[in-house]
């Protein structure tokens, strides 16, 4: 697979063809002195869950769009600038599903890859374990085409479409039992 900074050609500051690599993280111009480094972009991922112990169901989406059109998902998205994690994944629950969040508790974070419009874009999914005003009125909007209520039991983390997050939904099951 092609390094993502291969896609760089010209640099961000000068707009010199003169963008070498620099190493693994990064390229240099070597008109302007500009150094590029590559980071992973922001993510979130909630988990909310309602009922009583031994009962739980965990809050699912599936896919509007792609990639991985179709599958599970759990609620969450890209960071947008200027806003911390936690605002960031209280304003996907919230796009997607009309849920308010009103806690959230950060678990873990996975490395991901996901590829938008033909470009692989590194990222760093952050995942909460989200409480809710009320479950009440929740539908699924924005890219969630579907959403439901699956009893912790009843998960298959192989359904998840997106490799992060099914890495996450099998962590989550796994690491903090309810």
């Amino acid at each position: 697979m092609e390094h993502p900074l291969a896609l760089f050609r010209y640099c961000p500051k000068c707009g010199s063809a003169r963008f070498v690599e620099h190493n693994q993280k990064s390229k240099h111009c070597e008109d302007c002195g500009f150094t590029y480094y590559i980071n992973p972009s922001a993510a979130t991922v909630a988990f909310i869950l309602k009922g009583r112990a031994g009962g739980e169901s965990l809050l699912v989406v599936r896919r509007g769009k792609e990639p991985a059109k179709g599958t599970l998902d759990l609620p969450g998205g890209f960071s947008d600038l200027y806003e911390t994690s936690e605002e960031g994944v209280c304003r996907e629950v919230l796009e997607e599903t009309g849920l308010e969040v009103v806690r959230t508790d950060f678990l873990f974070s996975l490395p991901n890859q996901y590829l938008y419009s033909g470009l692989l874009v590194h990222t760093m999914d952050m995942f909460y374990r989200c409480e809710v005003r009320t479950t009440d009125g929740a539908r699924a909007m924005d890219d969630a085409a579907e959403m439901m209520w699956i009893p912790l039991q009843d998960l298959r983390p192989e359904e998840f479409g997106l490799r992060s997050i099914r890495r996450g939904v099998e962590k989550f099951l796994a690491n903090f039992p309810i």
